[in-house]
């Protein structure tokens, strides 16, 4: 198990107790190297932040933002973003793609559900789904400094290489559908 992988680099922000103040220790538990309160029993889980993903795609073209915050600020990117306490992904969806550039849209299906780690935000879980939306006209909102629908075989470079799977994944489904019709 690599430390990136095993949260080796997350160990090290994790010193004091959020439940009682006292410093924590590393414990082998459960097969990991996690922080432990020996005070109070508290376990700190380092489980990955929940995010989602939309693949709007339009008459062969597929909107896309610009970012303007790392990880990935200049380069492109789908409309994504992290899950808000109490939000189901669908909701999360909706509210990153209107925020981002100003489209409403309707989630559709689940296309992929992946993890990778960043050197902003750590273990990241991605769940991506297929979207679909009235009106094709975008603009950059909240942390994107640009949105616009691209050819799907024309594609600027992207900040995840997991976009890039999401988009293929999802015009294949499309696809799919039309054959079966």
């Amino acid at each position: 198990m690599t430390k990136e992988s095993d949260g080796g680099d997350m160990l090290e922000q994790y010193r004091y107790c959020a439940r009682c103040g006292e410093q924590l220790t590393r414990k082998n538990l459960e097969g990991r190297l996690r922080p432990v309160c020996l005070a109070c029993g508290n376990v700190v889980y380092l489980n990955p932040l929940p995010a989602v993903a939309a693949v709007l795609i339009q008459s062969g073209r597929v909107l896309l933002i610009r970012r303007g915050v790392d990880p990935g600020a200049g380069l492109w990117a789908l409309p994504s973003g992290f899950m808000e306490q109490g939000e189901t992904p669908e909701i999360a969806l909706r509210r990153e793609v209107h925020e981002e550039t100003g489209v409403m849209c309707a989630p559709g299906r689940l296309i992929s559900a992946t993890t990778h780690d960043d050197h902003v935000f750590g273990h990241v879980l991605v769940l991506a789904y297929t979207a679909n939306c009235n009106n094709m006209t975008a603009f950059a909102g909240d942390d994107a400094v640009e949105a616009h629908w691209f050819e799907t075989t024309h594609l600027p470079r992207l900040a995840f290489e997991s976009h890039l799977e999401f988009i293929r994944q999802a015009e294949l489904l499309h696809s799919l559908d039309h054959e079966i019709l």
